[in-house]
């Protein structure tokens, strides 16, 4: 299985290599010949790379210790489900994973684009294989999976226990490498327009849209990692600033910014070169993420130990990075058209007010772009300033909660108040009577919601600032669908039914856009009310005593030891009875595993649509005859892990092909 493995891999790197080059040399020479071969290599690298990723697992399955990565994650005690993912247990296992997902993307790409994009294509595909190529050298070298082990164990230690102990390490992990990997085609079709030396909307469309499927999957992948930490590590939060989950936000920050300003491309032609910048950044802050996860310079329970993978990586991001600059300081030039000014000069009379004038739409994304720029600045400047200083001034530094909250508090407001501005206002010019005008609906709704919030007890002024803006977003959003609908009924005296079907037709990108806004906004609502007002209390509670809690009365009974085969659990049993007359049962848990030494403690959690009820051991004694445990009472955090469906649920519909239909005159004139 070693050599099949290894073989697989070195073909997978021939194909990256020669691809490359014949992508390259097509798009130069524009060689249909040439384009073929490479779109032939690229088939080839996505075929072997996927075949080398199932050929790990069936050595994972078949419990093959004669292969070095089986004999670090594999165990016969191990049950299949946590056998098969452990393929992203470790540091080897998940670069080759990233290379199958890179496979799948490859595959993904060519199939739906075909023989279209000619010019466009060639160039993409060689900077595709290009990255392709460093990722199967690093697995063909360094990070070698399928090195043979001698001698061959009679069985192995197992997958990490924080991976074995919950479900969604099936889940989270694949979800964030798809994010991540996912980002070298907007990357690359960046590259190809520079190349090529333009860039139409025939084939911005495409390379929007191929930013946000990776970018959906980091939604969701993000998120899934807070529900994990809520679930697994027993504080009752969801987000820690650790270095590592910094690490996938910024590329969400940068690309949630190019998404929207790609719209001010599409729609006026402007802000064309820091789109590009956005989305070449991108790309780079996932190969940052992927760094301090894989090079050891963090310490964090979701990196990895220290490797020979990190110097690599940092001289293939420095490489990325010169090649970047490098391509838009020499090609950029070549995107400008004679009817309209450098992109550079845009920006600056944009910052100004002259371009764009302020009560228009495109005001509004600038302003956005501003503070997603801000805010990803500053939270990589505190993720790697304890690095930066030790490198510089030899002392050892950490920047904790307190900094990133202090900048994430009004920068995050900031957004989802111009995510309520920005669909209030029209692309062009609006006058400040009619402005007003639209903003006065929105902004009663957010007066009574906020006053709803704060007869709810919920009365922190930021939390009520943050209610207001949320309901003042979620109306002004949703004008955007029922006002054109309105105006079609008038018209044409339409049924609802009629009408909302034409706006949906005419418009499903931009609605698209707001049913994603409506997930962003239920997870800013959810943090502002679940943060800084849970309850936490420890209690000392004998076998058969009861403590009250937040209108519970919770009773220990017991604590059982089962024996799971790869692992051995202490199972704490608790009931709950609520004043309301409910009835519950909470079993937290005491983990062992054969390689750790500590007990992995699991928190148990009845979930309500309102509040948490959360519980964890604190200590247990041998014998069971007391325990110590930690009970939590978690408002609405349960709405948090909705939000990235709604989120993605919008920007399926808005990427959606759309179906080649005219529409009517009364329906363009209602959504315009």
């Amino acid at each position: 299985m070693s050599f099949i493995g290894q073989s697989l891999v070195l073909a997978s790197l021939f194909f990256a290599a020669a691809g490359a080059v014949l992508g390259f040399w097509g798009g130069a020479k524009r060689s249909l010949k040439a384009w073929d071969m490479a779109r032939q290599a690229a088939y080839g690298f996505s075929g072997t790379m996927i075949l080398a990723n199932l050929a790990m697992v069936y050595a994972l399955i078949t419990h093959d210790f004669s292969v070095k990565y089986v004999a670090e994650v594999g165990s016969l005690a191990t049950p299949p489900y946590i056998t098969v993912i452990s393929l992203w247990a470790s540091l080897n296992g998940s670069i080759l994973f990233w290379g199958g997902v890179l496979g799948v993307y490859v595959l993904g790409f060519i199939w739906i684009h075909g023989s279209r994009h000619r010019e466009y294509m060639p160039y993409t595909l060689g900077m595709i294989l290009s990255v392709s190529l460093f990722f199967a050298l690093l697995v063909a070298s360094v990070a070698d999976p399928f090195a043979p082990m001698n001698p061959v164990p009679l069985d192995g230690p197992g997958p990490n226990p924080l991976l074995a102990n919950h479900w969604l390490m099936g889940v989270h992990p694949p979800t964030l490498y798809l994010g991540y990997v996912g980002m070298v085609v907007p990357f690359s079709m960046i590259c190809a327009a520079l190349l090529a030396g333009r860039l139409d909307n025939g084939w911005m469309q495409p390379l929007r849209t191929w930013m946000i499927i990776p970018w959906s999957f980091l939604t969701v992948g993000i998120v899934l990692g807070g529900w994990w930490s809520y679930g697994v590590l027993g504080w009752g939060g969801y987000w820690a600033w650790d270095p590592v989950e910094n690490a996938s936000f910024h590329p969400w920050l940068t690309g949630t910014a190019f998404i929207h300003s790609a719209m001010v491309y599409q729609r006026r032609g402007g802000l064309r070169i820091w789109t590009l910048v956005l989305g070449m950044a991108t790309f780079l802050l996932t190969l940052v993420g992927t760094f301090m996860t894989r090079s050891g310079v963090f310490n964090s329970v979701h990196s990895f130990t220290q490797s020979a993978i990190g110097p690599v990586f940092l001289v293939f991001i420095g490489v990325v990075l010169v090649f970047s600059v490098l391509l838009l300081a020499l090609r950029e030039h070549t995107l400008a058209d004679d009817e309209e000014t450098s992109d550079r000069t845009s920006m600056m009379t944009a910052l100004l007010g002259q371009r764009y004038d302020v009560l228009s739409r495109e005001f509004a994304i600038l302003l956005q772009n501003a503070v997603f720029a801000t805010f990803t600045f500053t939270v990589l400047l505190g993720t790697l300033y304890p690095l930066i200083a030790e490198a510089m001034l030899d002392k050892q530094v950490s920047v904790r909660e307190p900094y990133f909250d202090q900048w994430a508090l009004p920068l995050g407001i900031l957004l989802v108040f111009l995510m309520g501005v920005g669909p209030a206002l029209p692309w062009g010019r609006m006058s400040p009577q009619r402005a007003m005008k639209r903003f006065g609906q929105p902004a009663l709704a957010g007066v009574v919601f906020a006053g709803l919030v704060a007869l709810g007890g919920f009365t922190g002024i930021w939390t009520l600032v943050t209610a207001f803006l949320c309901g003042f977003a979620f109306v002004a959003n949703f004008g955007e669908f029922w006002t054109p609908v309105q105006v079609l009924r008038k018209k044409r005296g339409n049924s609802l039914g009629e009408a909302s079907a034409k706006v949906y037709t005419r418009a499903r990108r931009r609605i698209g856009g707001h049913i994603a806004h409506y997930g962003v906004l239920l997870a800013a609502i959810t943090i502002a009310l679940s943060k800084g007002y849970k309850e936490e209390r420890d209690f000392t509670l004998n076998q058969g005593e009861s403590a009250e809690f937040a209108g519970w009365t919770v009773t220990y009974h017991d604590a059982k030891l089962i024996d799971e085969g790869f692992r051995n659990s202490v199972t704490v049993n608790l009931t709950a009875a609520h004043e309301g007359g409910r009835s519950i049962e909470l079993h937290p848990k005491m983990n062992y595993y054969p390689t750790q030494r500590e007990p992995i403690f699991t928190p148990d959690m009845y979930t309500g649509p309102v509040r948490d009820l959360y519980a964890s051991v604190i200590e247990l004694p041998p014998q069971g005859e007391y325990v110590v445990v930690r009970l939590m009472d978690m408002p609405y955090v349960s709405w948090l892990w909705l939000a990235p469906f709604i989120i993605v649920f919008g920007t399926a519909v808005a990427a959606w092909p759309a179906r080649k239909k005219k529409s009517s005159s009364a329906a363009r004139e209602a959504v315009a």
